[in-house]
């Protein structure tokens, strides 16, 4: 039988590939160890060196987009893609999705605090997953509307809310917030995301 297909591609289950799994683990970990590093020349020399040896071992696998693992692994943070933050489902539902985040150094905009142009990347990674849910067709985003409420801090772990508010006609509109250790919102977002008409990519 053949897998549904969600509005970003195949669901990947990640127990088929284990070890691709750790490589995305790896890679969030060496994106976090290099932003925080200061190292002498010769050792950033000697990681510059591996990193390429890294993409020379991959290259000859490269495959279009539908055929990709980073994306199509629902069943983890990020989907296996180490851009957006890792988000910790903890609660899902057709209609509401909380879990955990935590901005590690590679989001450090500067003095603690999360650069500002990583929220919107998680709040459109979240809500636009959710807004794809519950058997709805894919949708894309329309609209994106961040407010700033407060230092979202880089370290600790977040708690991350959303909920599908309304949806009129094509249009869908969800909200969702960031909050901090103490329960304090420190950031939330309004989005609108419109369905795809058939054809429509």
């Amino acid at each position: 039988m053949a897998r549904a297909r969600h509005a970003w591609g195949h669901d990947v289950p990640p127990a088929e590939h284990p070890e691709f799994v750790g490589l995305i683990e790896a890679l969030r970990a060496a994106q976090e160890t290099i932003t925080g590093a200061r190292p002498p020349e010769d050792v950033a020399r000697k990681a510059r060196e591996n990193l390429e040896e890294i993409t020379r071992l991959l290259s000859p696998f490269t495959v279009g987009e539908s055929e990709q693992l980073t994306g199509q692994m629902r069943g983890l943070p990020g989907r296996a893609q180490a851009l957006a933050p890792a988000f910790h489902v903890d609660v899902e539902g057709n209609d509401r999705v909380s879990g955990r985040v935590v901005f590690g150094r590679f989001y450090l905009g500067g003095n603690g605090a999360a650069h500002g142009g990583s929220l919107p990347l998680l709040f459109d990674e979240v809500l636009g997953r959710l807004a794809n849910t519950g058997g709805r067709s894919p949708s894309r985003t329309a609209y994106l509307h961040v407010n700033y409420r407060k230092i979202t801090p880089v370290g600790p772990e977040l708690r991350v809310e959303a909920h599908f508010d309304r949806e009129e006609g094509r249009k869908r509109y969800l909200v969702g917030t960031i909050r901090d250790p103490e329960g304090d919102v420190t950031a939330d977002a309004e989005g609108l995301f419109v369905a795809l008409r058939p054809g429509q990519p």
